[in-house]
């Protein structure tokens, strides 16, 4: 790909960590999306439930949207999108959650040629 290719594409990542303070608000809100979820199969909407019931994250999972972070910018539109959740253990003090030190991604920002996988909730939607 030339510069004036790769510059038409950007890669934004996100890495945000919750304090899941309502685990129960959090499953309610989950399952009334996966019940009106109108493309979701039945037998996949009950493992969906199911899911959502024994882990925040995986509630969390169907009710984060990327496509809503970007709906209304001008000038875009979505290639791809890709996203995971997990239960983590969260020490504000280490190192590891100090986003402002290492940033691992800082020398591929000019890597466009990367494919972008997620765990959970691939969504290729424009």
């Amino acid at each position: 790909m030339s510069n004036s290719e790769t510059a038409r594409y950007v890669r934004l990542r996100v890495d945000v960590v919750l304090e899941v303070d309502g685990p129960a608000e959090l499953t309610e809100a989950a399952e009334r999306r996966i019940d009106s979820d109108e493309f979701m199969p039945e037998e996949e909407r009950v493992q969906a439930r199911a899911a959502a019931r024994e882990d925040s994250a995986e509630a969390l999972a169907h009710l984060v949207e990327p496509f809503d972070l970007i709906r209304d910018l001008p000038g875009i539109e979505m290639v791809q999108a890709s996203w995971s959740t997990e239960e983590v253990v969260y020490d504000p003090d280490a190192l590891e959650w100090d986003l402002g030190e290492e940033d691992e991604f800082t020398e591929d920002t000019e890597d466009t040629e990367d494919t972008e996988d997620g765990d959970q909730g691939d969504d290729d939607r424009p």
